[in-house]
């Protein structure tokens, strides 16, 4: 069982000013915009910076710390500034269970395939992630129908459960337990009154989620694979794609999607490297050196797209390439709702 210490709220903010002694260290801030809902990206702390416990998860996907939307890549393993900046030791705070769901599929596209990943594993090193506890969910959320629980249980160095005095913090790794070591008069060992809290809000929490979802009638995860293999020759790619832009944002936006392409720069006296985020329902994505497209229409792009997250990844890894975080469905300007496709082929699959 893993350690579990406490942390007062008034210890908090001088917690975090200790660390970002030694680390870069990444915190939730409030997004100022008009609407129902509370929107979170992430900044870099700095004494200045109020503190901020997110609800759900941030806008901005956790993979935008690891791969970059664009990159120079060839020059990176020369003794230059590039390396001392992606060596920096660096702590996110507030990474939520969906997002440490959705990097595992990152981990294993960049870690344990043919070909390890430099940069990507550098940074994953020189990383630390500090979890929280869901306290609220967003309209889009959905993680409970994937089998992901709105709290962490694996994937953190540190997690953090608030309380109604402060937080459990929970070890998960030998980093977390170091930053621990690193500051220990800030906590103290959790009493099992507290872990019992934890445990009644924790479960308070997951079952407003369901009654959220239960109105929903959203498809199994066990039964995703099945869905799009037998729904491949479907009209549902058809009619989903009628309001797609292209705009690429479902694919960018996704904690999950990782294609990217490379492509040369020519800069001063020198050719740059760069990799830059592909989207699988861009024009050209498939499209080779001699003009040939395999998935020349709308249609078969988003087709592949689930293809992908919904078959392939469950032959190779197991699970499925999506955490429920919803953002696809946020950002798209068509308003596609992967829910809904889902739904609708299972609809079509009883006819």
């Amino acid at each position: 069982m893993n350690k579990i210490y406490y942390l007062e709220n008034s210890r908090l903010a001088p917690f975090f000013s200790h660390i970002n002694k030694k680390y870069r260290v990444f915190m939730p801030a409030v997004k100022e915009e008009s609407g129902s809902e509370t929107e979170y990206y992430y900044q870099q702390f700095s004494e200045n910076t109020q503190f901020v416990y997110n609800a759900y998860r941030t806008v901005e996907p956790l993979k935008s710390f690891f791969t970059h939307a664009c990159e120079k890549v060839a020059d990176y393993f020369t003794l230059d500034k590039n390396v001392t900046d992606i060596c920096e030791e660096t702590i996110i705070f507030g990474v939520k269970s969906c997002d440490i769901a959705g990097h595992r599929v990152q981990d294993f596209v960049f870690l344990e395939g043919v070909e390890v990943d430099s940069l990507y594993r550098l940074r994953r090193d020189n990383t630390i992630l500090i979890s929280g506890d869901c306290t609220g969910f967003k309209k889009v959320c959905h993680c409970l129908a994937w089998d992901i629980m709105p709290y962490p249980q694996e994937g953190f160095d540190l997690n953090f459960s608030p309380l109604s005095d402060g937080y459990l913090v929970e070890v998960g790794s030998a980093r977390g337990q170091k930053l621990i070591d690193e500051a220990p008069d800030f906590f103290t060992l959790a009493k099992e009154t507290q872990s019992s809290a934890r445990k009644v809000k924790r479960g308070a929490l997951v079952e407003r989620l369901k009654r959220h979802l239960l109105p929903q009638n959203l498809v199994s995860k066990d039964s995703v694979q099945k869905l799009v293999k037998d729904g491949y020759a479907f009209d549902t790619w058809k009619e989903f794609m009628l309001t797609c832009v292209e705009c690429g944002g479902c694919n960018l936006i996704c904690d999950t999607c990782h294609c990217f392409l490379l492509s040369d720069q020519k800069h001063e006296h020198e050719n740059r490297k760069l990799r830059v985020w592909d989207s699988c329902l861009y024009q050209n994505y498939a499209r080779v050196a001699g003009g040939a497209n395999p998935l020349k229409t709308r249609a078969q792009r988003l087709r592949n797209r689930f293809m992908k997250k919904f078959d392939f990844f469950v032959d190779n890894m197991g699970i499925p390439a999506c955490c429920g975080c919803g953002r696809c469905i946020e950002v798209c300007p068509g308003e596609i709702d992967i829910r809904e496709v889902l739904k609708d082929l299972a609809k079509k699959s009883k006819q």
